[in-house]
């Protein structure tokens, strides 16, 4: 999974309205507080001064959950993921879309451009003092809201309410990568194996240019004898677009060889009674390790520092009786092994 990222820039707004001279002295200075701490990085801090200044707000008539939304985003900044995630759950379930409407006018003598609230503002229009009365609107941040609370779930390993989130994200959203991606990593959280491999190929039908997500596939594909070879196609196709991605040439490797424990074991089993059958089992053996034999000299070209490369290519080699090359990837694990001290 993705690892989370935040991090936003948070604006000081101007706060416009009539209240005791106490009460935006308080005010102004919890906000301050809320943004040094924020801009110093110390989000634990900033978080419940965010909340503070929400709290003052409301108490002077207005619901203005921006803060909240701020609050919610330092806690998750700060790791706080319990509290981070009531406050964005709490947002998205109040529909809150951060949109809002500024209003300014312009001061002629002075040529200053002042913030009102609407009822000023409307009022001001009809003050020759004033011009240039302006309205702007700010982004709707609801997307980003279901993709941060998705995330946050996810990371809590709390993937059915997650998925809970990304349905009704999804409703509004239907075409976001974001929770459509989420949307099939919660599916494999919770163990719902059949929706995510169903996620992965409706990612890869509009975006066959994945390399991650061929690999994924590739990894469940394997799982089953009977798409075992639907596997190896599918990280071929992770190498082919991304030329040095080890783990799909590790799986390629695995995939081909398949179960080897219960190969030998079933060699071993009748090796003694029944020597035709077991020489044939053996052919069959060294047969898929040489078809695997490229994939695994892929993989140790593209990390010749991972002794599991290097032990796997040597243990090909032994089977295969390629005895200058199990020599070559023995000292090679010596070297390894010695650096690793």
């Amino acid at each position: 999974m993705k690892k989370l990222i935040l991090g936003m820039a948070i604006v000081a707004s101007a706060f416009v309205f009539g209240q005791k001279g106490d009460v935006n002295a308080q005010l102004q200075a919890t906000n301050k507080a809320a943004m040094d701490a924020y801009n110093a990085k110390n989000y634990a801090a900033a978080a419940p001064k965010f909340v503070e200044v929400y709290d003052l707000l409301k108490a002077n008539g207005q619901d203005n959950k921006i803060y909240m939304y701020y609050a919610g985003l330092s806690h998750a900044l700060a790791n706080n993921s319990d509290q981070s995630i009531k406050i964005y759950t709490d947002l998205v379930n109040s529909g809150f879309t951060g949109v809002e409407t500024t209003y300014t006018a312009k001061e002629k003598k002075s040529g200053q451009v002042v913030n009102l609230d609407k009822a000023t503002w409307d009022l001001m229009k009809k003050n020759p003092d004033y011009s240039d009365f302006k309205t702007e609107q700010t982004k709707s941040i609801e997307a980003e809201l279901y993709e941060t609370l998705t995330s946050l779930l996810l990371n809590a390993k709390k993937s059915n309410e997650a998925l809970v989130i990304i349905e009704k994200g999804l409703v509004k959203f239907p075409n976001n990568a974001k929770l459509k991606e989420a949307q099939t990593n919660a599916y494999l959280q919770s163990g719902n194996t059949d929706k995510f491999v169903t996620g992965l190929k409706e990612q890869l039908a509009k975006n066959p240019n994945d390399p991650t997500n061929w690999y994924n596939l590739g990894v469940m594909q394997s799982k089953t004898p009977a798409t075992a070879n639907d596997a190896l196609e599918s990280f071929k196709k992770a190498i082919e677009l991304k030329p040095d991605f080890a783990e799909a040439y590790q799986n390629l490797v695995y995939t081909t060889i398949g179960d080897d424990g219960k190969a030998v074991a079933d060699i071993n089993a009748i090796r003694k009674e029944k020597p035709d059958e077991a020489s044939k089992l053996i052919d069959a053996r060294r047969e898929r390790f040489s078809k695997a034999l490229p994939f695994a000299e892929g993989w140790y070209k593209v990390a010749p520092k991972s002794i599991d490369a290097v032990t796997t290519l040597k243990e090909i080699y032994i089977v295969t009786k390629n005895n200058d090359k199990v020599k070559e990837m023995k000292a090679k694990e010596i070297e390894l092994g010695a650096a690793a001290k």
